[in-house]
């Protein structure tokens, strides 16, 4: 290991994991829900190298007109619950959105200021402005304080999971490296890595894999498969990312509801949250890990 931040730790040698009610699987669906500046490039589905780039920015802007409603209403329906990466400037750009998850009992974890800066490069002392400023925000809008963090562009510095145990956050979602949660190495305090995923990614899986919303479908039902199978002895963590703007335009809703059905319909699934995974690995496992 050539960082510091946890053990080398083979899943095959740890203490059997054993989730709520005998549960196999705990799945847990993170909305991104973000705020892009207007003159600065970022996520594209066809980039122009223009400033504004009007087309790639209305793109994305569709994510907080109407796909976050298309899901909310999608998620209600099978009585699943969102964990939001949450850009917090969304709080005073579209307060609706708090508002409504609110009113759903979704979670909400720190995923910044906005979208269109990452933490890469910043000294301790930026750094911790930015996540300082991301958690009061939060707090204030949301009347609870996040205790999930996901970096845009799970960008980091060298000292992020220090910064971030100082300030107050639990969980973090960066490191794609494992089914299990487990915990991390800081200064102070505790901090605990929860499963996030790449695969299961919209943004990767069809813009960079240029995967179908079939492909999407049969992707989220396979691996549910095999987590669902391995976890008849060792409990595992599914986690599925979403961008509204990719995710829940008409043609992929249509085969995610698909996906989500096919999860409802199966017996010792926990449909849960970040930070109640968090929570339940901090009670049952943190200790002795």
């Amino acid at each position: 290991m050539d960082h510091n931040r946890f053990d080398y730790s083979p899943i095959i040698k740890r203490k059997p994991l054993k989730w709520p009610n005998g549960a196999r699987v705990a799945v847990w669906i993170i909305p991104n829900i973000e705020h892009y500046e207007f003159e600065v490039p970022s996520t594209a589905i066809y980039p122009t190298n223009l400033v504004p780039d009007v087309l790639d920015y209305a793109w994305r802007d569709y994510s907080v007109r109407v796909g976050v409603w298309r899901l909310m209403d999608l998620l209600d329906k099978y009585g699943m619950r969102g964990t939001v990466a949450l850009n917090s400037a969304v709080c005073s750009q579209y307060p609706v959105i708090i508002e409504e998850g609110k009113k759903r009992n979704w979670e909400f974890m720190g995923h910044a200021i906005t979208n269109s800066k990452l933490l890469t490069g910043l000294s301790e002392e930026e750094e911790r402005k930015i996540i300082r400023e991301t958690v009061q925000t939060i707090t204030k809008s949301v009347g609870k304080a996040p205790e999930g963090w996901l970096g845009p562009a799970l960008a980091e510095t060298l000292n992020t999971p220090d910064v971030l145990a100082e300030e107050g956050i639990r969980y973090l979602c960066d490191w794609c490296n494992d089914d299990q949660p487990y915990p991390m190495k800081v200064r102070q305090g505790k901090l605990i890595s929860v499963p996030y995923t790449l695969e299961l990614n919209d943004i990767p899986f069809f813009l960079a894999n240029k995967g179908t919303a079939e492909g999407y479908m049969q992707a989220i039902k396979d691996q549910f498969d095999v987590l669902y199978e391995e976890g008849k002895v060792h409990g595992r963590v599914m986690a599925i990312a979403l961008h509204p703007f990719i995710i829940n335009v008409p043609y992929r809703q249509k085969y995610f509801e698909k996906a989500l059905s096919y999860i409802a319909r199966q017996k010792d699934v926990w449909i849960t949250t970040g930070g109640e995974i968090a929570q339940w690995y901090y009670d049952h496992y943190y200790a002795a890990a």
